[in-house]
């Protein structure tokens, strides 16, 4: 296969980095040496006389992580470095990649980021380190989103069961109950709108990992890739399932009922909170993301509620994920082995995992905590104190079977977005724009090297 990979991966954008919160805070703290060229920690290593693992991440709570671990074990200490959310940490590690040196022994990396590094031997399989001892932490969907083929090249860390926020208010004013189907949300959204009601929903063009779940939901099988055939991927994106999706939301913007802004802006935000949108079709990460964005607050405190994703077919219920972050160990590790336990261990132990959930801060895949009756039955205040996780997110969660993600993925999610912009323009029938989209990846991939099937 053609080595033209790397150069593609300057592609790298944020549009899934909003799933795991903002940078953390950096402060004060110790060097250590660890061999490839990442000496700066932020926090304070006190066992000096253990060995030392780099790390980069980036989640507000990593300082209590990272102290937690290293107070913790007997055997290694971690240096952790905050280099930038999303792609200001991607395109380091790109860079540190062609440089052959400059990676950390553990960096944090979205899951469908993973077999964009993993083409580039740039992570280890982290399998014959410890990973029977913990296997069971985590659910088989969450093992899935972090492996390429049988090997494992990240431990989960969070997650984004998909569900429908929505609120209230609105419901009850115009008399309507959570949809369970998508055929009743769009009749929900119908006579909303003959009832002079705020749009049903929005469908954007820049989330295209949440259309690409939605697919999914219908049937689509986007990628297959089987890493022993590494110059040969299975590229099906305009298959029945993919196109009945666009279609379907295509009509619904034909009649007016929902939007297309733009999500992630100061002008959906507002929108959100003005009650411009009687739903939204989001990831178990919404509340802290709409929270931390002054959702929730003021006039519209106590007015959102969570409902299960509607189905296709409601007799075959069908989970889908939006999101997550894992830790994977780089193949400049020094100490592979030690690298690994400290990625299995971090984001592990009780007082991190519950730290992280009751600040939302993250969805937790561990199933410590996923199953902690105290996470399982909080009464989340986002939603007036619904138990929203016992509800929605857990049993979405504990549904979910993982995807097979591709190694170009970006290009594909970009593709995504300017068939979905022409599609809510009117210049394109769902079928049109799935078939476009097929055509753009094939031929991307074909240009990296892939033989497309």
């Amino acid at each position: 296969m053609k080595k033209r990979l790397p150069a593609a991966a300057a592609l790298l954008v944020t549009a899934t980095a909003l799933v795991a919160c903002s940078p953390g805070e950096q402060g004060g703290g110790s060097t250590a040496e660890s061999g490839n060229g990442a000496s700066n920690c932020t926090n304070t290593i006190s066992k000096k006389n253990l060995p030392v693992v780099t790390m980069w991440g980036w989640y507000p709570n990593m300082q209590l992580v990272v102290d937690n671990f290293n107070k913790q074990n007997s055997e290694v200490q971690v240096c952790w470095t905050n280099v930038g959310q999303g792609s200001d940490e991607y395109d380091k590690f790109q860079t540190a990649i062609s440089a052959g040196t400059g990676a950390p022994d553990v960096i944090m990396i979205e899951m469908d980021r993973i077999p964009t590094f993993q083409i580039q031997k740039s992570l280890i399989d982290i399998k014959q380190y410890g990973f029977d001892r913990v296997k069971a932490d985590y659910g088989d969907g969450a093992w899935k989103d972090v492996s390429v083929g049988d090997a494992v090249y990240g431990v989960p860390i969070d997650g984004g069961p998909m569900a429908m926020i929505y609120r209230k208010d609105i419901f009850e004013k115009y008399d309507i109950t959570p949809p369970k189907t998508w055929a009743e949300y769009e009749q929900a959204a119908q006579k909303m709108k003959d009832a002079g009601g705020p749009q049903f929903g929005d469908f954007a063009a820049n989330v295209s990992a949440l259309t690409m779940a939605l697919q999914i939901q219908k049937g689509a099988t986007p990628f297959t890739y089987d890493p022993a055939q590494p110059s040969t991927i299975g590229i099906k994106l305009n298959d029945q399932a993919s196109k009945d999706v666009l279609d379907y939301w295509a009509g619904l913007v034909k009649k007016g009922l929902v939007g297309t802004q733009d999500q992630f802006t100061p002008e959906y935000i507002s929108g959100v909170i003005n009650g411009k949108y009687a739903t939204y079709i989001s990831a178990a990460w919404a509340p802290g993301y709409l929270t931390g964005a002054g959702v929730g607050k003021g006039e519209d405190t106590g007015k959102f509620a969570v409902a299960p994703l509607p189905q296709w077919d409601p007799a075959n219920p069908v989970q889908v994920n939006w999101g997550g972050s894992a830790f994977s160990v780089t193949s400049q590790a020094k100490n592979p082995e030690l690298a690994a336990k400290a990625a299995y261990g971090l984001y592990a132990d009780k007082e991190s995992l519950t730290h992280g959930w009751t600040n939302q801060i993250i969805f937790p895949l561990n199933l410590k905590a996923l199953n902690d009756p105290a996470f399982v039955n909080l009464k989340v205040a986002f939603f007036g104190g619904q138990q929203a996780n016992k509800e929605v997110y857990v049993p979405a969660a504990n549904a979910y079977k993982g995807v097979t993600y591709s190694p170009f993925g970006q290009y594909y999610f970009d593709a995504m977005t300017k068939q979905v912009s022409a599609l809510n323009e009117g210049s394109a029938t769902g079928a049109q724009a799935a078939d476009r989209i097929q055509q753009d990846v094939a031929n991307y991939a074909k240009e990296q090297g892939f033989t497309a099937q």
